[in-house]
This record gives structure tokens, sequence and C-alpha cells, in this order.
């Protein structure tokens, strides 16, 4: 997989605007895939937002496992930031996230209320495309009030969301950087959706995805692709084994490895391979990335 360069005008644009309006909130939330969050921590935004209150949100902590996203809340407790595993999608997450919001500005309004002023507590919700920012300010605000898709980009403007009397969320578009540089972290934001699948080689990501998750997980993989085995060598033999395993076989025996590719990707970001994180905090992120993923045997079932 090669460098990807991925900066297009509203990219730059959606920066612009986080930086004209740090100054009007308070607090700052990262929305975060628990199964990537090191893949998704847009490194411009310790810069941007330095000076504020920090929650990250391990969302879709589903298609992750329990240790896992205990581990990530650990790391981040260790740079004092505030970290909580949540699944948008579930209508119970609300009250919990409502609670962790403010619990983590409390200081800052009891400081407001000491000088007589009520005020109104702001935070933005930043992240990587398809991190599910906007999801989770709807079920924040109990209504549709954000746009939502199952495609990265979607929200393209700043969306203010009143939430309370004393609560509003500042929604904003997805922030990626502009270049992808690291060949593991750009893997994993591939694997996940957070990059165009149009811009990419699709079979060239799934077979690295089934490379990389028969190291991770290999009793779930084979489980859900029969014909797969530990001992296949090459990515691309990995996309033959799902198409023998699926009987995506053309005239002439021909595999078709693009469907094989596009059923892979979707049943991997539907959870529907295995319940496990692509990252664990101990990772070595700069290391070249056919060397990354260790079997994580001890967690993959939990």
């Amino acid at each position: 997989m090669h460098t990807i360069n991925w900066y297009p005008g509203h990219m730059a644009k959606a920066r612009r605007m986080l930086e004209d309006n740090i100054r009007l909130v308070d607090m700052v939330i990262e929305i975060v895939d628990a199964r990537a969050p090191m893949a998704c921590r847009n490194p411009d935004f310790e810069s941007l937002f330095k000076n504020k209150l920090r929650v990250i949100v391990l969302n879709k902590s589903d298609l992750s496992s329990k240790a896992q996203n205990r581990a990530w809340i650990e790391y981040f407790k260790k740079q004092s930031i505030t970290a909580l595993e949540l699944v948008s999608t579930s209508p119970s997450m609300r009250k919990n996230a409502v609670a962790m919001i403010e619990r983590t500005g409390k200081a800052a309004m009891e400081k407001a209320a000491a000088k007589g002023i009520h005020k109104t507590l702001r935070a933005m919700i930043v992240g990587i495309p398809n991190a599910g920012k906007s999801t989770f300010i709807n079920r924040i605000a109990g209504a549709a009030r954000a746009q939502v898709g199952d495609r990265p980009g979607v929200t393209k403007s700043k969306q203010w969301v009143k939430v309370s009397d004393y609560l509003e969320l500042l929604d904003t578009p997805g922030l990626l950087w502009g270049k992808l540089d690291n060949e593991l972290l750009a893997k994993h934001l591939a694997y996940i959706g957070s990059i165009k699948d149009d811009v990419l080689d699709i079979e060239e990501i799934a077979s690295l995805l089934l490379y990389d998750l028969m190291r991770i997980c290999p009793d779930q993989l084979i489980a859900r692709y029969k014909k797969l085995t530990r001992d296949i060598e090459t990515p691309a033999e990995m996309l033959d084994g799902v198409c023998r395993s699926r009987g995506f076989i053309l005239s002439g025996g021909v595999y078709d490895t693009e469907r094989a590719a596009r059923i892979v990707l979707d049943e991997y970001r539907a959870g529907k391979i295995a319940a496990i994180a692509l990252e664990n905090p101990d990772d070595d992120f700069n290391a070249p990335a056919d060397e990354t993923k260790k079997e994580n045997t001890d967690t993959e079932n939990e």
C-alpha cells in the first residue's frame, strides 16, 4: 500500500473552521473508532486544542473487545484525558454521555457560577470522517439534528445543536490531515472506511485486511471464510480463499476478487468477522506495516 495524499479543498476549509471556532467552546470531544484509536487521532488536534478540556469517545466500542477498550481508557487517563467507550447507535448511551460531558466541564461551570454567570457549556465535536460524530450528537440531542451518512464526508459545515439550557454541541466536518505517510495507520483508516473506497484499490485493501486479521484473530476469520487456512503466505492468496469460500468464481474458473473484496470490507466494518481492535496502546505504530499486529489471542474472545 502506498502513501496516501488526501487533502481535498473541503479538508483545508474544515481546518480553518476549527481554528476560527475553537475560541467559542469550553471543551473538545474527540470521536475515534474503538478499532483504531491511534489511526483516528489527527495529529493536528494536539496543537489546535492544547488549551481546552479534552474528552475522547471510543465510539463503536462494541466492534472492539472489552479488554482493549479498557486498555485505551487507561492509556488516555495517563495523559490526563478523559476517555469513555460508547456505542452511539445504542439508545441507552445518552445518559452516560451527557453525564461524562457535564462532569468534565463541571469546574468551568462552577468557576462561572462563582462570578454570578449561569453559562451554557459549549463543546466542539471533532474527529476524522466516518468516526460517528453526527450519530453521537443525534443520540445525545434525542433527534436527528445533525446529518448522518454511511460514507466519509457527510458533514460539510458547522452545526450548533442545543441539548439543554446549559449544554450546546458544535458539530464540525471530519478532518483528515495532509499526508498519511504512516503506512500502518493509513491502512487502518482504509480498513474502517475513513478513507473513501473509490480513492483506493479495494482488492489490495481487502487482501491486506485479511492478512492482518489472520494474525490478529485467525479462529474467527477462518470460521467466517471456511476455505482460509493459517498457512496462506500472501495477501492476494487470502482474497482467493474468500472466493473459494463463498463460490465467487466466474466462467473459466476465474476468481471474482472484486466482489470478494467488497464483501470482506462490508462484513468487517459491520463487525461480522470479529469484535476486536486493530490497535493496542503498546503497539509500535512506527514499525513497518508488514511487521505489525502480533496475534491477540488473550483479548479476541472477550
